[in-house]
């Protein structure tokens, strides 16, 4: 292994550290304290002065307080300035390694105010004691600053790692989401016409069976080609549902165009056959507009018809679409029983509808119609007008 792997490997969090954290700190702080006494002797004692044990103990014990440096900086920085004027006091020539043990640890783990004033306070008191000069203790500073700064950056690195890992999750779950509630919405949409087509219709067909075979054989032939046509639908969405193999290449899913606007009078002709008279208005030809607005609009007016056709309780339903500057209409009304009660249903079915118009950027109303019944209505934008 490269020195450089060696290093990287070690600034991983529990990874390929030689310590661990919390030895780390112990290992440092001893090292500090044996700096600072060991330091501190060899220069009070560097001219062959007689040892005294008195000042040897005070500078045992102040080196020994080293240890509480990260919890108290100020404090200690302020007890081994005052060790060092009453070793000056006692006759004694102090090195001032104690102070600048104190006052790089201060520098390193308090505010930049605190610990220039820190630095001042300690220099003018070393200096006026001809202890130092006043280079060392701003170089010790200094150093201790640096290192502050460094750890800093470190952290501030950390939290921007982790906001936006956390904002990376929070996309992905919303994104999953979204995409649950479409794949909710197409499964709703496909299953539930289809389905309550092919009832309706078999019912239908069932009743006219012995008087009118012909038409109960044309009703059959119709929900054949709606089961078939969902069947088509289903294997479309879970193709585009399997990693790695698209719908239109998929030889299990038949490729067939997404219905849209010009789809709407298959439509309404598909519930004519079993008993609900669509009344189809459009204004003009249907306008062409993007795909997402096409298949989107042929679904709410879908699953609205369908509606009419479970809850309506009505043989007739009115679709209206008007094409205007820069948006589009869409009403489906019926004058059937209306909603029970004093609020409209909150089924999937409008629940899809509502969440369709507000992913196209427009607005969505249902509720009881102003002549009875009940009303969908939606108007979208639309950025390719006729």
């Amino acid at each position: 292994m490269s020195w450089y792997n060696a290093l990287r490997l070690r600034g991983r969090p529990g990874g390929g550290r030689w310590l661990a954290p919390s030895a780390e700190r112990v290992l440092v702080d001893v090292l500090a304290v044996l700096m600072g006494v060991a330091g501190e002797l060899t220069l009070l004692y560097d001219d062959e002065s007689p040892i005294r044990p008195g000042t040897v103990l005070l500078t045992v014990i102040a080196g020994t307080a080293l240890f509480g440096r990260r919890r108290y900086p100020a404090a200690l920085l302020a007890a081994m300035v005052a060790v060092t004027g009453l070793l000056f006091a006692l006759g004694e020539s102090p090195g001032g390694v104690l102070v600048c043990v104190a006052l790089f640890t201060v520098a390193e783990r308090c505010r930049a105010r605190v610990s220039v004033l820190a630095l001042i306070g300690a220099t003018v008191v070393l200096v006026a004691l001809s202890v130092t000069s006043v280079p060392p203790p701003v170089a010790v500073w200094a150093v201790g600053a640096a290192l502050r700064g460094r750890r800093r950056h470190h952290d501030d690195l950390r939290a921007r790692a982790t906001a936006a890992r956390a904002e990376r999750e929070q996309q992905a779950a919303i994104a999953a989401h979204e995409e649950r509630a479409a794949i909710a919405r197409e499964l709703h949409d496909i299953v539930a016409h289809s389905v309550t087509v092919m009832l309706v219709g078999a019912r239908g067909a069932r009743d006219v069976l012995p008087t009118a075979p012909d038409v109960a054989a044309d009703v059959l032939r119709r929900v054949e080609s709606s089961g078939e046509q969902s069947i088509a639908e289903l294997r479309r969405l879970l193709a585009l549902l399997r990693s790695g193999v698209p719908a239109a290449t998929s030889s299990a899913a038949p490729h067939r165009p997404l219905p849209g606007l010009a789809e709407l009078a298959e439509l309404a002709a598909t519930f004519r056959a079993v008993g609900l008279s669509v009344s189809l208005e459009i204004d003009g030809e249907p306008p062409v507009v993007d795909e997402g607005v096409g298949v989107s609009v042929y679904r709410i007016v879908e699953e609205a018809l369908t509606n009419v056709l479970r809850h309506a309780g009505t043989d007739h339903a009115l679709v209206r679409l008007r094409a205007r500057q820069g948006h589009l209409d869409l009403e489906v009304s019926d004058r059937g029983v209306g909603p029970s009660g004093q609020h409209p249903p909150a089924g999937h079915g409008l629940v899809g509808m509502r969440e369709r118009v507000r992913l196209l950027g427009g607005t969505f109303a249902a509720g009881p119609g102003p002549d009875g019944g009940f009303r969908v209505a939606a108007r979208v934008p639309i950025s390719v007008y006729p």
